[in-house]
């Protein structure tokens, strides 16, 4: 039986397109996974509850980026979860460095580390907030 060229380009094609809306959708249903976990939402309460880190970024409004899915500095496991996630405001932008640990008992997560690192080199510590206008900048 002989297949046309015509055909194998038609099924090459639609392949193609069905391969590349899998992994569409399958990168879109863990970034609103990320999005949606506690540990997410914990970091991301605590940068948009910290006046000094908000002012720095030139907030509201803030966003909040997707995680790089490649990252080595994202690491999720059974009680810890360390995650950088990209944030930007008006002025600048950076990254919230975050890290939760999850109690076994209540299944809760809790907020160990919070830091914002900006890229002008400014790094705010959202756990114990610097008065305002005070930043710790690295060289």
């Amino acid at each position: 039986m002989r297949v046309s060229t015509i055909h194998l380009q038609q099924l090459a094609i639609f392949t193609t397109v069905l391969t590349g809306g899998g992994i569409g959708t399958m990168y879109y249903l863990m970034q609103k996974q990320f999005a949606e976990s506690d540990y997410h939402r914990l970091a991301t309460q605590k940068l948009k509850a910290c006046p000094v880190a908000m002012e720095s970024l030139g907030a509201p409004p803030l966003k909040v980026h997707n995680i790089h899915l490649t990252d080595r500095d994202n690491c999720i496991g059974q009680s810890t979860a360390k995650i950088k996630i990209p944030v930007t405001g008006p002025q600048t932008g950076g990254y919230l460095y975050t890290c939760s640990t999850r109690d076994l008992d209540t299944n809760r997560w809790s907020l160990k580390q919070a830091v914002l690192k900006l890229k002008e080199g400014q790094t705010i510590d959202l756990l114990n907030p610097p008065a305002a206008q005070s930043f710790d900048t690295e060289l």
